[in-house]
């Protein structure tokens, strides 16, 4: 099985899609092993983001990422990275494919309602950025059947 992260985005939340999205992943079969609602900081900005420091369009991400609350997750499933990725949809929602996440929730490129680790590397150090081992659930649930 597979982790990613996955970021609900200061203007998916604000737009009132959070619950949505984390049931689209849900039905897809991922299991949530973690989750928390925060404010993203610069310095967790400039963690989280560190390969786009310089570059023309580093400030308004942060600007925007830092804008309002986001959720976290961490997912896991079969091929859970590729997977997520393409249910996501492209990151322009004018190019992304009718049912993903993006062409229903995103507004534009720049503001494209959630992000998501694009490799296990990737995954592995954006986990650790948002969350702790602690607060990972790395064990099996299962729902009791009613009496």
């Amino acid at each position: 099985m597979e982790k990613t992260l996955v970021l609900i985005k200061p203007d998916a939340f604000a737009r009132h899609h959070a619950g949505d999205i984390i049931k689209r992943y849900e039905s897809e079969g991922f299991r949530i092993l973690a989750m928390k609602l925060l404010k993203m900081d610069e310095r967790l900005a400039s963690i989280h983001y560190a390969e786009h420091i310089g570059r023309p369009y580093y400030k308004d991400l942060v600007g925007f990422m830092t804008s309002g609350p986001l959720i976290a997750m961490v997912l896991e499933g079969e091929d859970a990275i590729a997977r997520v990725r393409k249910i996501n949809g492209k990151t322009n929602p004018k190019d992304a494919e009718e049912g993903t996440i993006r062409k229903e929730f995103a507004t534009s490129g720049r503001r494209n309602a959630v992000h998501a680790s694009d490799s296990p590397e990737s995954a592995a150090r954006e986990i650790a950025i948002f969350f702790n081992q602690t607060e990972i659930y790395d064990g099996t649930y299962h729902v009791e059947a009613d009496d």
